[in-house]
């Protein structure tokens, strides 16, 4: 068996292993130390084993992503994005649908300081989806809305998924940061308008409020979103203005939350723990699966099963649209039954040197990437976030209900996708101009 045939073996095994329900990060270890094992023998395979996961944990920039995770755990557990959806709610009311904008508005707000898509469903879920049931709005559209709203949190800086796709092709975080601007905004504003279409066609869906508020409890709420402001100022400002790097940038924000957090007294010792286990425990899962795909890497590279597969794609002659279209069907496939970090760190070997031999710039490619992990966040039949939402709300909404509501969402999000990928200046005009 030649060493291609062992690469492309080594892949179909690991996708069977996957399809099991094996850990991606096991299965691409696995797979790897023992493809390494087959062709070079045990001594390369156990000196790979260790030098490798090494090489790539020892990167400076990986230190930024525990911190962004503290950075936002710190500010869910100590409440400083509660006063976000109050806020909007208060200054939305008379627009149609106006609790569930001001959901999307809220969990916006939240994605900011979190990059974390299931962290800004679970915490705008626990605030919003209650008022919204508690003011007569389908329980549907409650719930798929902050769903969908969630997947926002890795469009937009710091995103978690950017920061590791950065490191693996070797591109700047802050360009990809800077490109994830504009997708995340006009992924809002398609959301805005599904939410408001389908309401204005049915009203039965989000009953108008007659809650009169006036101006100053308006203003007065505004103020209280001074916690998440200040955070993103202190992160965004000095990082865009050059005075700290984007691994520097998750440390200072972390500890800024931990400053206002203790300003406003509502970080106490176990909210500060809890927040530190569950940064540690994502972060080790993270890393596991990280250094499997590091390990996968070297794998194809010397098997050359990698430069194999790329080369079948560039030899066919297929046109660039159409070598993007079947990556985007098969990142779809793949959002269905992986989570997305997994499915990137899983598949990047492979599509970047494609995406790279047909001239496509990797910082575009990585924002329309993570666009495509995260409609995997609520697509049938895994849907992390769909999952997040239900575990919230219990009985009172049935998961088929929140996979049926998305579906307009979905909708949205693929005419967003098509408008990113036929514009790609939208996505590359902030890193050419300010990166």
């Amino acid at each position: 068996m030649s060493d291609v045939q062992i690469g492309l073996s080594g892949l179909a095994v690991l996708f069977v292993l996957i399809a099991l329900r094996l850990p991606v990060g096991l299965a691409l270890i696995g797979v790897s130390f023992a493809g390494l094992w087959y062709m070079m023998g045990w001594g390369i395979a156990w000196g790979s084993l260790g030098l490798i996961p090494y090489q790539f944990s020892a990167n400076w920039v990986l230190s930024s992503v525990p911190m962004f995770l503290l950075l936002g755990y710190v500010c869910y557990h100590a409440q400083l994005t509660q006063g976000l959806f109050r806020a909007a709610r208060l200054w939305l009311t008379r627009v149609p649908g106006g609790l569930a904008v001001a959901s999307i508005f809220g969990t916006t707000g939240f994605a900011a300081v979190c990059g974390s898509s299931v962290a800004c469903s679970a915490a705008m879920g626990r605030v919003a989806v209650p008022e919204m049931i508690e003011h007569r709005y389908q329980p549907g559209l409650a719930t798929s809305t902050v769903a969908i709203a969630g997947t926002v949190g890795a469009l937009l800086p710091p995103s978690i998924i950017m920061i590791l796709y950065g490191i693996i092709a070797q591109e700047s975080i802050t360009k990809l940061f800077l490109g994830g601007i504009a997708a995340g905004l006009i992924t809002v504003l398609g959301y805005i308008i599904v939410v408001v279409t389908r309401v204005k066609l049915n009203p039965a869906l989000a009953p108008s409020t007659t809650e009169h508020i006036d101006r100053a409890e308006k203003w007065k709420a505004l103020w209280e979103v001074w916690p998440v402001v200040m955070i993103m100022v202190g992160i965004f400002g000095g990082l865009f203005a050059g005075l700290f790097t984007p691994t520097e940038a998750g440390a200072v924000g972390a500890a800024l939350a931990c400053v206002v957090a203790l300003c406003k007294r509502t970080l106490t010792w176990g909210r500060f723990r809890d927040a530190v286990l569950e940064t540690l425990l994502t972060t080790g899962t993270l890393l596991i699966i990280a250094m499997g795909a590091s390990l996968l890497t070297r794998f194809l590279s010397l098997s050359g099963a990698g430069d194999f597969l790329s080369s079948l794609v560039i030899d066919a002659g297929a046109s660039t649209l159409a070598v993007l279209l079947i990556i985007v069907l098969i990142y779809l496939l793949l959002g269905m039954f992986l989570e997305p970090i997994g499915a990137m760190l899983l598949t990047l070997p492979i599509v970047l040197p494609i995406i790279d031999s047909v001239d496509l710039s990797l910082i575009w490619f990585g924002v329309v990437l993570t666009k495509l992990l995260e409609i995997g966040m609520v697509t049938p039949p895994i849907g992390m976030n769909i999952f997040v939402i239900k575990s919230v709300v219990g009985d009172l909404v049935a998961t088929g209900a929140i996979f049926k509501g998305v579906l307009w969402f979905l909708v949205m999000d693929i005419l967003v996708l098509a408008v990113l990928m036929a514009f790609p200046d939208i996505i590359l005009f902030l890193p050419r101009v300010l990166g």
